[in-house]
């Protein structure tokens, strides 16, 4: 058998739109002949997902997985409400967030490269993993909305994990950006500001007091964007700070289908 380069992969691989493992086997079929690798692969059935992959995926499911200190959380998207409710799609979201956990990142792509092209035949829709994260911390808080439409990891190096799911939850509520108000980069800082100063001319403020209420509209944006300064979702008379006490946030994911 001879041997295919990874680029001969990723040349088939641009053109089908299908995964790199059907790729690699059909060009390792074919003696590397990609006009043959092509014919193969329209004969399974499988290039008809090069034709699928241009349509957007509006709709799909967050999975997830917590076991002990441990957690994984992962994306599947798809066109419609109708395929994200379908028993296939929803048997290899937990079948890949499992591998995700059991085996990690390297795994859960290599098997998700093999198994959401055959699911993307089967079902008649543009499917992909949107996002992957595994986390692991000493205590480890999880929360998966009802509609499996959103799901948060917070990873804290002490407390219980009950105030862990307590800021899970809040996160899921309130969707900060941030853990800590220094974290917010001056990219999205500077973008802010151009807005800012827009405003503050049309209220017909002068220029000369511009960096003064900047500073004060940046610490506000900041602090509103950070998990700690927010004002704790279950009890808004303290922050989320104030409700960890001693406790650090260690880990933060959140994701969604939006």
């Amino acid at each position: 058998m001879s041997t295919i380069s990874a680029a001969a992969v990723q040349s088939l691989r641009a053109r089908t739109g299908v995964s790199i493992l059907a790729c690699k086997e059909a060009l390792e079929e074919t003696g590397g002949d990609e006009e043959k690798a092509i014919e193969l692969l329209r004969k399974r059935g499988i290039s008809q997902a090069a034709k699928k992959a241009a349509r957007e995926q509006k709709e799909g499911l967050v999975f997830m997985k917590e076991e002990g200190t441990k957690a994984a959380v992962l994306v599947m998207r798809c066109e419609t409400d109708f395929v994200a409710r379908d028993e296939g799609f929803q048997t290899l979201g937990k079948h890949l967030v499992g591998t995700l956990f059991d085996k990690g990142m390297d795994s859960a792509k290599t098997e998700a490269e093999k198994k959401v092209p055959e699911l993307i035949q089967k079902l008649g829709e543009n499917i992909s993993i949107d996002d992957m994260h595994s986390v692991e911390a000493p205590i480890i808080g999880t929360y998966l909305h009802s509609n499996s439409k959103i799901g948060v990891i917070i990873g804290l190096d002490a407390s219980s994990k009950e105030i862990a799911r307590d800021i899970a939850m809040h996160s899921a509520a309130l969707n900060p950006q941030y853990v800590h108000p220094e974290e917010v980069g001056m990219d999205v800082l500077e973008k802010e500001k151009e807005i800012w100063r827009e405003q503050l001319k049309k209220e017909g403020k002068p220029e000369a007091m511009f960096d003064k209420i900047m500073m004060g509209k940046e610490k506000k944006f900041r602090e509103e964007n950070s998990i700690v300064k927010q004002q704790f979702v279950k009890d808004p008379s303290k922050s989320v700070e104030q409700h960890l006490g001693a406790a650090k946030i260690t880990a933060y994911v959140r994701v969604a289908v939006i």
